[in-house]
């Protein structure tokens, strides 16, 4: 499945603004790199991939639509997968960009 275009635009002018944004293929996906760290991508698999902290992991994969970044056999402490339906309002893929946008700031 190739990612949603329509999303992907949705996160570029979500992201706008926000450091030196850069765009990359990666993962069957887009992912956006943000000062050179990579803070959120359209899913080639649908829906977002979110970097998000550590200690957050557990209570967002609680919520309705997310669950833990899998690839092959390996699940992510890092990364959320949120499903198309959690971020279907503006409103919702806000609050997950800004999560990823915080993940990049918090490395530094």
């Amino acid at each position: 499945m190739a990612y949603d275009e329509q999303l992907a635009a949705r996160v570029r002018a979500a992201v706008a603004g926000s450091g030196e944004v850069e765009e990359k293929p990666m993962f069957g996906g887009l992912s956006f790199l943000v000062d050179g760290h990579l803070a959120v991508a359209a899913s080639g698999q649908g829906g977002l991939l979110v970097r998000v902290a550590v200690d957050e992991l557990d209570d967002l994969v609680r919520r309705e639509h997310v669950g833990p970044m899998v690839m092959g056999t390996r699940t992510s402490r890092r990364w959320v997968h949120v499903l198309a339906e959690g971020v279907h309002t503006d409103e919702q893929l806000d609050e997950w960009v800004e999560r990823g946008l915080a993940g990049v700031r918090a490395l530094g």
